[in-house]
């Protein structure tokens, strides 16, 4: 019985993870791709010029979800510590 627990409770720990940090990087991927697109385009082969937009992009995402991240981050904590 504890074992079958234990499981569905990492399961659902990654799963929360997963869905959590799923805005964040996928904005961080499409400015990624939008600067290198950019930077292709005008033959600007900095490396650096992409970490300013990405941390622009994924902060205002990251302000942008909050309420839902907090959202389910109180529903897991309240299922984890309600005994499931």
């Amino acid at each position: 019985m504890y074992f079958d627990a234990s499981i569905q409770l990492v399961r659902e720990t990654l799963t929360t993870m997963l869905f959590l940090a799923a805005p964040i990087l996928l904005a961080a991927l499409v400015v990624g791709l939008a600067v290198s697109v950019l930077q292709a385009a005008t033959q600007i082969q900095e490396q650096t010029l992409s970490f300013v937009p990405k941390i622009l992009g994924m902060g205002i995402v990251a302000i942008m979800t909050m309420p839902w991240m907090y959202a389910k981050v109180i529903d897991f904590s309240a299922r984890c510590f309600g005994g499931w």
